[in-house]
């Protein structure tokens, strides 16, 4: 299976803030849609990754600096101070296995999917398990049909 596949099957809805996007604003759009990720767009170009990751660090950040003096609120801390700024990417054609490595080796729960410079979209974690899952209820099936029908 291809990450085009997993695309394909889950959709392609991204959701997406600027480097300028306060960091109360992504975590308020993150909430509204249920999402773990938004992509970090800046002029058409991927610029990084902003998940629930980087934000706990950020509130970790707070609550340490908070014994010692007062620290930015949310709203004056920006996506670009905070996102990751080079993201592993999946290509559309990338086998699920490779994907899946990557995934475990850069600790990225969630991945862009680029075509070029075109983003595709995001797939998490998530999507990889239940499309894997999917795949092999599929081949279950068609192996359990084949095996019923077998000439005896």
């Amino acid at each position: 299976m291809q990450v085009r596949e997993i695309l394909r099957i889950k959709g392609s809805t991204l959701y997406t803030v600027t480097p300028a996007t306060t960091m109360a604003d992504a975590v308020i759009s993150m909430a509204d849609h249920d999402i773990g990720s938004v992509v970090v767009m800046d002029a058409g170009k991927l610029a990084g990754m902003l998940t629930f990751r980087e934000i706990i660090k950020v509130l970790a950040r707070r609550q340490q600096e908070n014994r010692v003096g007062p620290t930015p609120t949310m709203s004056q801390i920006f996506a670009s101070e905070v996102m990751n700024r080079n993201p592993a990417v999946a290509t559309p054609d990338m086998e699920v296995d490779e994907l899946r490595t990557v995934m475990i080796e850069s600790h990225q729960r969630y991945m862009p999917v680029m075509e070029g410079d075109v983003l595709l979209g995001v797939i998490s974690f998530h999507d990889v398990a239940r499309a894997v899952l999917e795949e092999q209820a599929f081949e279950n099936r068609m192996l359990k049909g084949y095996i019923k029908n077998w000439p005896a």
